[in-house]
């Protein structure tokens, strides 16, 4: 079960939904997993509770994502479930970390290889039944880079990612998010010539401003 929701179930929302969407709009949406780990974190940790600061940041932060889908330039008919698919696939990596830490007295190693072997047992089939793969032939650089991701990106990021959850908690660990929606805007208008509309802008500050004030209410609390 950890295995699918911290892998399989994200991989398949993400990768279906970024195909009908700009890659900004679904870093934005990505950004959410410190919103959505504070609410989590309220009801099924003891030591992540609420406070006003924390409210009023996660208050603001959805408040930008629900601005975000007012976009019709970016956001219409033809790709809003595939923006929707793209939220929930982020809400899945934050759920995985609730149930991580649930395990969180056994080994880093054995948690780690755990979710991925399991991880590896259900996408099999899967993927062997969408992509049917024995009917192509990769290419060589095609097969490093699925070897590199399965090994840096995927496990030794896997064994950093429950190490840094269980030492600091889950809020701490999402705040990685800061990095993807800034970064994500930047490089797509770069690289990709995307398109960042108005509300795009009031978006991204506004989901940036919450997560500040979730990270200040967390930095009071350890003073």
């Amino acid at each position: 079960m950890i295995g699918f929701i911290n892998l399989v179930a994200p991989f398949f929302l993400i990768a279906y939904g970024v195909k009908s969407v700009q890659s900004n709009l679904a870093a934005i949406l990505m950004s959410t997993t410190p919103l959505s780990s504070t609410v989590l974190g309220h009801f099924y940790t003891k030591n992540e509770k609420f406070n006003l600061i924390k409210t009023f940041g996660i208050l603001i932060g959805f408040s930008g994502i629900v601005f975000l889908f007012s976009d019709n330039l970016l956001i219409d008919e033809n790709n809003f479930s595939s923006a929707l698919l793209i939220l929930l696939g982020s809400t899945c990596y934050v759920i995985g970390g609730v149930l991580t830490l649930k395990i969180s007295k056994k080994k880093n190693e054995n948690v780690t290889g755990s979710i991925l072997i399991w991880a590896i047992i259900i996408l099999i089939p899967l993927v062997s039944f969408v992509e049917q793969p024995w009917q192509n032939i990769p290419r060589t650089d095609s097969v490093i880079s699925a070897i590199y991701l399965g090994i840096v990106p995927t496990g030794v990021a896997w064994l950093l990612r429950f190490r840094i959850l269980k030492n600091n908690g889950l809020i701490f660990q999402s705040q990685v998010s800061y990095l993807i929606p800034i970064f994500g805007t930047i490089l797509s208008y770069i690289f990709l010539k995307e398109l960042i509309t108005f509300k795009v802008l009031i978006s991204l500050t506004a989901v940036c401003i919450g997560i500040y004030f979730v990270k200040k209410a967390d930095n009071k609390k350890s003073i």
